[in-house]
């Protein structure tokens, strides 16, 4: 059942957005950084959930399928380079990682829009007329099927552009939405996606200190490659000679050594969390955490149905797995897209004047 939002959720989204573009100004004061990445990637979100809680309003399950759509289409077209770079001219390495989170925001709105297609058509199922539930259940069946149909469809484009990280989150998603179809309760699902978030980023923080035992090290730094490994350790070592404000945004390039001696770097150590606390200290670490923590919180006062909630919650989980361990975040379109599913996954469905 879905439940009354209220005001919380966006005071708390506008109060940690304001707060993560005013860190970057003060992370960057007095040195040659470059802040505008960041404040584009606030812009980028909050304009994407902006859209979100409008359409969701307007379109509860139709406005999910087309964000699947074109988030699909906006991979396959863009696999040599994805639009929108925050961080100047990108590197194939870093494309294919705002590819795989394009992939997996697809994957996941077409979950969603089979669950929002689903609770549509709930209250005519229930209804004590055969006529209605028969005339309803039938589109609305096929629309579930299509939707599911499209996230497999997503998956297959993962293995077919090469990228078995997209493939595996793709299908995780899928299995994630399939499993809580059925699911009444969120606050449990959620607090264990939050829990699951902060394992993989424990543990890619643990490679970058080089903390892991000898055995797990080498099993989980294999698929990262000994460059990605060297990049975080970069990273690691800057946070510690500034750990509240970091060496400034976008500097990470021109003081990693690894970065520095790689003809075809983008400048960045792959991973979210690193290059926060390497640009931006603890500070831009907790501010990047809370906004997770932000669209979470929103989903779990969504009036939207559980369902929905959950397979929006399963995808961006996936999609910050991703960041850990790779430059998703470092594209507009990206960053966008995460925005406007949490919004879809918000929205007050039949209510159109509502904003955000």
């Amino acid at each position: 059942m879905g439940r009354e939002r209220g005001s919380g959720p966006d005071a708390t989204g506008v109060t940690v957005l304001t707060c993560c573009a005013v860190w970057s100004l003060v992370s960057a004061a007095g040195r040659d950084g470059r802040p505008e990445g960041v404040l584009l990637a606030v812009f980028a979100v909050t304009a994407g959930y902006a859209c979100g809680r409008l359409c969701g309003s307007v379109l509860p399950a139709g406005a999910f399928a087309v964000a699947a759509v074109g988030a699909l289409v906006l991979a396959v077209a863009s696999h040599d380079g994805v639009p929108g770079s925050i961080a100047g001219a990108g590197t194939p390495p870093g494309h294919a990682g705002a590819v795989a989170a394009l992939l997996v925001l697809a994957a996941g709105a077409a979950c969603c829009a089979a669950s929002a297609a689903r609770a549509a058509s709930g209250p005519s199922l229930s209804g004590v007329s055969g006529t209605s539930a028969s005339g309803v259940s039938g589109p609305s069946a096929s629309a579930r099927s299509a939707s599911r149909l499209l996230a497999l469809v997503v998956a297959c484009a993962a293995l077919v552009l090469g990228s078995a990280p997209a493939f595996v989150a793709c299908l995780a998603v899928l299995l994630w939405s399939l499993a809580t179809a059925g699911t009444r309760r969120r606050t449990a699902f959620l607090a264990a996606l939050g829990l699951a978030t902060a394992l993989v980023a424990g543990t890619s923080w643990a490679v970058a200190e080089d903390a892991l035992p000898p055995g797990l090290a080498a099993s989980v730094e294999a698929p990262l490659t000994p460059h990605r490994v060297a990049l975080w350790r970069d990273a690691v070592a800057m946070a510690a000679e500034d750990p509240v404000r970091g060496v400034g945004p976008a500097r990470f390039g021109r003081l990693s050594p690894t970065s520095a001696g790689s003809a075809d770097s983008d400048g960045k150590p792959h991973s979210a969390l690193l290059q926060q606390a390497s640009e931006q200290g603890v500070v831009g670490v907790a501010l990047l955490a809370a906004a997770f923590v932000w669209m979470l919180y929103g989903l779990w006062r969504s009036p939207r149905p559980t369902p929905v909630v959950l397979g929006a919650a399963g995808t961006l989980t996936a999609l910050a797995a991703l960041a850990c361990v790779g430059n998703a975040l470092s594209f507009a379109p990206v960053t966008a897209g995460a925005g406007l599913l949490a919004g879809l996954a918000t929205a007050s469905p039949g209510t159109g004047r509502h904003s955000p």
